[in-house]
């Protein structure tokens, strides 16, 4: 992994790093280091630096270099949940800050800003940085401006935003403190297999570990990388001030996730693809919207831009069913019917696991956002496409739309 003549590929790195055989025994699967705390070999002299499981712990150093490692940083930090990571990362703005965040965003994102975050002071704007966003931001920062938040494919509407446009126009800026804002970049829905934003110029990425780090559907944790040592070091106080760290069991099942990252993402992109392909042929479709969709009428309109910033579109497929069918549905009750009766895709929120998913944000995942400008559509429909044979996901849909 250190060879000077070769810089490895991200299906390298993905079974590699951080996956080093334990230096003790030569153990190909790296142990869990269960353990609460360490003895010491002296009054403040800590055994290799470690003195209690909340500031340090193997398992947990190992997931931290290997998403470090697949995202182009040098520093990782894991948390116990993305939405930990969330709580954490707005911990960078002080009160009187604010946060400049893109239009579509998690529901529990936006839930955090204004519930959480916004009561202490700090304030978040939400912007179209997906349109014009070097206008959108220019009327969109301020003196105030300490983080500039998006996700890329955002959630549930799959929009694509323009890395590397949006951090060069934030660090051209001066925000709070004097300084440039920071870009920081959700990237769930790619994973660094996808895409790798601080590549593009972004200062922080994180993700929810649950997704398709993990991909198994059988843990939660959450993981932000970054090269700026000074914001790394911030963080890395924070995580052991707030303390929300996973438990190494559970970094180890991130680990073990990782190690097929993508293989995995490569099925969920071509499975992706013929489903978008599918639902783009129905006329009973009102709208698709799959980064990977590039002609006909139901083209995503940054096509071209995910073709450039992402190596895989990405699992992710959303659509609205149109009203009618063969029982006249509003459009509302036919996602309702759709999702209630696919039989591989399971009715669940979450997302990036090996088995489909099928869900209506607007009742499930964005709950939150009801009645806010982020509202997303009543009868939207979001897929998070598995690694199932695509011809049978295809059909289940078929089915389900054929019935509603």
């Amino acid at each position: 992994m250190d060879r000077p003549d070769a810089e490895p590929g991200i299906d390298t790195l993905a079974v590699h790093a951080g996956a080093e055989p334990d230096a003790a025994t030569g153990a190909v699967s790296p142990p869990i280091v269960q353990t609460s705390t360490y003895a010491q070999d002296g009054v403040g002299r800590p055994r290799g630096g470690y003195e209690y499981a909340r500031t340090q712990n193997p398992t947990r150093e190992r997931l931290e270099r290997a998403v470090a490692a697949l995202e182009g940083g040098t520093r990782g930090i894991a948390f116990a949940s993305g939405s930990a990571t969330t709580a954490v990362l707005a911990e960078l703005v002080a009160p009187g800050e604010e946060i400049v965040v893109g239009d579509d965003v998690y529901g529990g994102t936006y839930r955090f800003f204004e519930t959480v975050a916004r009561p202490r002071g700090i304030d978040a704007r939400y912007v179209d940085l997906a349109g014009d966003p070097e206008r959108a931001l220019a009327q969109g920062l301020s003196g105030r401006t300490r983080l500039v938040w998006f996700e890329t494919p955002t959630n549930p509407l799959l929009k694509i935003v323009d890395i590397a446009t949006v951090s060069a126009a934030a660090h051209a800026a001066t925000g709070a403190r004097g300084r440039a804002p920071l870009v920081v970049v959700d990237n769930t829905f790619a994973s660094p297999a996808g895409q790798q934003p601080l590549a593009l110029g972004a200062d922080i990425v994180f993700h929810s570990a649950t997704k398709y780090l993990g991909g198994h559907s059988d843990v939660v944790g959450g993981v932000a990388v970054t090269s700026d040592e000074e914001v790394a070091a911030r963080l890395r106080f924070l995580q052991n001030a707030v303390g929300a760290v996973p438990g190494p069991f559970d970094c180890w099942l991130v680990l073990r996730g990782i190690r097929t990252l993508a293989v995995r993402t490569e099925r969920h992109a071509a499975n992706a693809a013929a489903v978008a392909a599918f639902l783009a042929s129905r006329d009973d479709v009102e709208w698709v919207r799959f980064p990977g969709l590039a002609s006909g009428p139901h083209a995503h309109p940054q096509a071209a831009l995910a073709a450039r910033q992402m190596r895989l579109p990405g699992g992710m497929v959303s659509f609205v069913p149109r009203a009618g069918g063969r029982r006249g549905r509003s459009a509302r009750d036919r996602a309702v019917a759709v999702c209630e009766s696919t039989r591989l895709f399971t009715l669940a929120e979450s997302l990036g696991g090996v088995e489909s998913l099928i869900e209506v944000p607007a009742v499930m995942t964005h709950a939150s956002v009801t009645g806010s400008p982020l509202e997303v559509p009543a009868a939207l429909i979001r897929l998070s496409v598995g690694i199932e044979s695509a011809a049978d996901l295809v059909a289940d849909l078929r089915a389900a739309l054929d019935d509603a």
